[in-house]
């Protein structure tokens, strides 16, 4: 793996850099995004703050340049994502778009679906989400039971499925159903792009317990998806979404822009607090940094894989399974940084940050569930990497 960078790639990043002093919404490398009291307020600023973005060529720099990218290469998709940690940038709303659905609809997707749905995904113009678990399948995503019936000029689907994030904002969903019930689980799935504004969609949004409602449960009754919203073979949805999860737990370039920033921000609130030195935190704090910059080096190990035309494979899960327990961790050391601090909440006195690590410290207690739950991941690991029996 070579670290150094050719003097393009330092032309990009002092381009790029450039760019955020000049068109950041608040002071460059200063301070965390602010909180909305509304999570409808917040997807707006973050449109707006992706729009612009993708007006200067900054989102999806890797896509190729037909369908608003700029051709690059991974290395120039990591610098994009170091740089807008450092320079404390707004994370994408339309992540799950740019980091999952996108790479997804480049390698499976015909020319005619890319021109329809890659350029409004750059610009936060359409959001996508992902309707991949159901309440009895989870991370057994081959259980799926969401039905997909053929019909005359496409499919009709019904079921249900939940921990989709921003569903109720979404335009368009990636859903799984199944296809065919008489094969092998594995076999009988299709990969479906579903309007989110077509009759019998039902988005309910769950409140989790920071009290945000990201997360939304979905029914289906009787939705026509029409024949040119299939993505890649039918009954093939297994391969094809493989490669989505392959991008959600193999590169995490928004985990690692989300860890950068709370490790500073720790080690400054660990100043203000009077604590930096104190023998008990100190020790934490250190650690912390370690396992940081580590989950940068594994996402760096992931970038020279793709940069000689690898995929992440399943070692991907490895890198899933480090940096959900590594957050956990690190928030463990905020809880005790913050100290009599730490169980307070927005709005009372004397708390650090005004609840900005509290609601943090909660959304990161399920990072051992979402995106495929550890004991999964190490069960893809012993199977497909050490070759152990199931």
């Amino acid at each position: 793996m070579d670290l150094s960078q050719t003097p393009a790639q330092q032309a990009f990043r002092a381009e790029l850099r450039t760019w955020l002093r000049a068109n950041l919404p608040w002071e460059y490398g200063r301070g965390l995004p602010p909180r909305f009291d509304d999570l409808a307020e917040e997807v707006a600023f973050g449109r707006e703050w992706q729009a612009k973005l993708a007006d200067g060529r900054w989102v999806g720099v890797y896509w190729p340049e037909e369908y608003g990218g700029r051709g690059a290469g991974p290395n120039e998709h990591y610098i994009v994502q170091e740089e807008l940690a450092q320079a404390r940038a707004p994370e994408l709303v339309g992540r799950i778009g740019i980091n999952l659905v996108g790479p997804t609809l480049l390698h499976w997707a015909s020319s005619e679906q890319k021109q329809r749905w890659l350029p409004k995904i750059l610009c936060a113009d359409e959001m996508w989400c992902q309707l991949f678990s159901e309440p009895g399948a989870g991370s057994d995503l081959a259980a799926v039971s969401t039905r997909a019936e053929r019909i005359d000029g496409g499919w009709i689907v019904n079921g249900q499925k939940v921990w989709t994030s921003y569903a109720q904002f979404a335009t368009w969903g990636v859903c799984l159903a199944r296809s065919n019930p008489d094969v092998p689980k594995h076999k009988g799935i299709s990969y479906l792009v579903i309007d989110m504004r077509s009759e019998g969609v039902d988005v309910r949004p769950l409140v989790q317990n920071t009290g945000e409602p990201d997360f939304n449960e979905v029914f289906f009754t009787d939705v026509f998806v029409p024949d040119d919203q299939l993505i890649g073979a039918e009954h093939d949805g297994w391969n094809v979404s493989s490669k989505t999860l392959s991008y959600e737990r193999g590169t995490n370039p928004r985990q690692l822009q989300v860890h950068i920033q709370l490790l500073e921000e720790l080690l400054r609130l660990a100043l203000d607090q009077g604590v930096y030195d104190d023998p008990r935190i100190e020790r934490r704090l250190a650690d912390a940094y370690v396992e940081v910059k580590l989950f940068q080096l594994h996402n760096w190990r992931t970038l020279s894989r793709f940069e000689k035309g690898l995929e992440p494979g399943p070692e991907g899960s490895q890198l899933k399974l480090y940096w959900s327990e590594m957050s956990k961790r690190l928030h463990e050391t905020v809880m005790a940084v913050l100290g009599p601090a730490a169980p307070l909440w927005k709005g009372a006195t004397g708390n650090p940050g005004n609840g900005v690590w509290q609601r943090s410290w909660l959304y990161y207690q399920a990072a051992s569930i979402f995106a495929g739950s550890n004991e999964i991941q190490r069960n893809v690991l012993g199977e497909r990497v050490l070759g152990l029996p199931r």
